[in-house]
């Protein structure tokens, strides 16, 4: 028989238990609707910028252009300012689907129209044009992802469920991505920009039909009851919905939130910095687009994979905090590591290998980022806080990307031009710097203040 007190006999099965019931949470249909509704979430975003960047350049549009119009994807830093009318209001003409499910909806269809737009104007219209167009799906989509992860965070029953979803939303946007960046760079060799635009658009099918498939979660739903006295358009629910996020995180994390804030804005920057280059970066090396979408969709889904399981379990295991150190180191690396290939050349193996590297890294970072915003976030608030949060990483590097392709430029004078993307590519990696530092600043004072995001170890 065993001597160990009946205290310690429970914590020691605790842990057996949690893993027990996160196993059987991936049976559950949730998880499908979760993967689906990260495909969908991460379907858009590169359409208006890394991939449209691409386009472009086919097209002999300037690097200076091309980085200047990746600005439409500040409406993915502005989100916050729409966020409490999606917490308070139902959805127009799809509200009988449920606060979370209506809005869903009515994005994604949003999406959808403004792609099919952009595949029938494509750019005789002039870049005005395609920039407005642009701005409307990543409108669109910022709303979507709003919604998509108040319902992430709403539907886990416990921390480690939040985890999974959070895994199985990054696996499904970041397969998103390698379609978006990949197959459609295969596409548009064979068919053309415009017919493969369109079929982006058909896929947002995913989305939609993920959303008539889920089911509004239940806390949400009293949530929002217990606030049905207080309408938005009354003072009281009008400074509930827009001001009231914002004072209860300050109120639950004191000064350390301005810290969160710091740290979150600085650390996807490597990420966003080197985005917009990226594309045409291969178009100048002469990569053909087949062979960048075959390696992107082959192993580049595999490493991707292998990223978002590691940061799942890394941050199941050692922390939240230690996962997102871990991480933004990985990302200096993986980023700063293209430079390699603008030193070596057009070679496959070596484009591979950094793509390889690149996806793992930023699969990894994704899931520690993703997981630790939702774990701040508090109920009845979660659309409106985790907007926040998610627009917090994008304000710096959403602008500072504008300016991408002016610097290649000036880097290329007296160098060449593949001389100039490598000092880029460290430069941008070398970004994170100040992301790591606040990281170990962050991990220092949450333990000093006691606040824990993640189990102990």
């Amino acid at each position: 028989m065993s001597s160990l007190p009946a205290r310690e006999v429970k914590a020691d099965a605790a842990p057996a238990a949690r893993k027990r019931s996160v196993l059987a949470s991936l049976g559950q249909p949730k998880v499908a609707v979760m993967l689906m509704l990260g495909f969908s979430s991460g379907l858009p975003f590169f359409l208006t910028g890394n991939t449209l960047g691409y386009w472009l350049r086919d097209e002999g549009t300037t690097l200076a252009a091309i980085g200047f119009l990746s600005w439409v994807g500040l409406a993915y830093s502005l989100k916050f300012l729409w966020a409490p009318l999606i917490d308070r209001v139902d959805a127009p003409a799809f509200g009988r689907l449920g606060r979370r499910r209506g809005w869903m909806v009515v994005s994604q269809l949003l999406v959808a129209a403004g792609l099919v737009a952009i595949s029938m104007t494509g750019l005789k219209a002039g870049l005005p044009t395609l920039g407005a167009l642009a701005l409307v799906v990543a409108f669109s989509s910022s709303t979507q992802d709003i919604v998509v992860d108040a319902w992430r965070i709403e539907a886990a029953n416990d921390s480690d469920e939040l985890g999974l979803l959070s895994a199985a939303y990054q696996f499904g946007y970041r397969v998103a991505v390698l379609v978006s960046e990949a197959v459609i760079l295969i596409a548009a060799n064979h068919w053309g920009w415009r017919i493969s635009y369109a079929g982006m658009a058909v896929l947002m099918a995913i989305g939609v039909s993920a959303s008539v498939m889920a089911t509004e979660p239940l806390r949400a739903r009293r949530a929002f009851a217990s606030k049905a006295e207080a309408p938005i358009w009354s003072a009281r629910g009008f400074f509930d919905a827009v001001v009231g996020p914002f004072t209860e995180f300050f109120r639950v994390y004191g000064w350390t939130a301005l810290l969160m804030l710091a740290m979150i804005s600085f650390y996807q920057l490597p990420e966003y910095m080197m985005g917009p280059m990226a594309n045409p970066f291969y178009h100048d090396l002469g990569l053909s687009k087949d062979a960048v979408g075959a390696v992107r969709a082959s192993i580049g889904l595999v490493a991707t994979l292998v990223g978002i399981t590691a940061g799942g379990f890394s941050a199941l295991h050692f922390g939240y905090i230690r996962t997102l150190v871990a991480g933004v180191v990985l990302k200096i690396l993986v980023i700063a590591n293209f430079a390699t290939l603008a030193y070596v050349g057009a070679d496959l193996r070596v484009f591979g290998a950094v793509i390889a590297a690149d996806n793992f890294g930023i699969g990894f970072a994704g899931v520690a980022l993703v997981t630790y915003m939702s774990s701040l976030t508090s109920l009845g608030y979660t659309a409106t806080q985790y907007a926040l949060l998610s627009s917090a990483y994008t304000y710096v590097g959403k602008f500072a990307k504008g300016f991408s392709g002016v610097m290649v430029e000036r880097f290329a004078v007296g160098r060449t031009l593949l001389e100039a993307y490598g000092l880029f590519f460290i430069v941008a990696g070398l970004l994170g710097v100040p992301a790591l530092i606040l990281c170990l600043v962050l991990a220092r004072a949450t333990r000093h203040s006691g606040y824990a995001h993640a189990p102990a170890r």
